[in-house]
């Protein structure tokens, strides 16, 4: 027996990062207010706390629900995808794009390497919240750009990474 809602637990979980910021945050605050040691601990506690609340909104951006299909896993720098129909795994080192493909319902994140078909995974498969410190890790990424064009749910591809060429510099 549960004592939430299902649609309050999913927020809860959806926004669980956020809220754990803003309770380091309000610690913080309430330490700060004391003297000595106490306080420059809360001060500290006030920084790490707005980081994990920034962090945390990002996160909850991200994160479109759970119930696609198949699942994703990231392990060491691979992400690997584990679908009904398809799937596949691509190393993030030799990532040359990753696409938004709204075409399809639910849309898609293609990740595409040289010599490979991109591997699709749908934004909502089990597991895909992962995918969010995978693409962090990837030189140049625009987190803004990614999670506005996410919200926007385009009804085309969307470049959201590509890999600069450094021979042409």
């Amino acid at each position: 027996m549960s004592f939430f809602r299902p649609e309050a637990r999913e927020a809860l979980v959806q926004w669980r990062e956020t809220l754990v910021g803003a309770a380091v945050l309000l610690l913080g605050l309430w330490w700060a207010s004391g003297f000595g040691l106490l306080k420059w601990l809360g001060i500290g506690l006030v920084a790490v706390g707005a980081v994990l609340i920034v962090s945390g909104i990002q996160r909850a951006r991200f994160r479109n629900g759970q119930g696609g299909p198949g699942v994703v896993q990231v392990d060491e720098g691979e992400v690997a995808y584990f679908g009904p129909l398809n799937g596949g795994s691509v190393a993030m080192r030799s990532l040359s794009r990753v696409v938004l493909d709204g075409r399809s319902h639910p849309p898609v994140w293609a990740l595409y390497q040289p010599g490979q078909a991109p591997l699709q995974i749908p934004v909502n498969a089990a597991g895909s919240d992962a995918l969010f410190d995978a693409f962090a890790s990837l030189e140049g990424i625009k987190t803004e750009h990614m999670l506005a064009q996410l919200k926007a749910a385009p009804d085309h591809p969307v470049v959201i990474w590509a890999k600069e060429d450094r021979r042409l510099h």
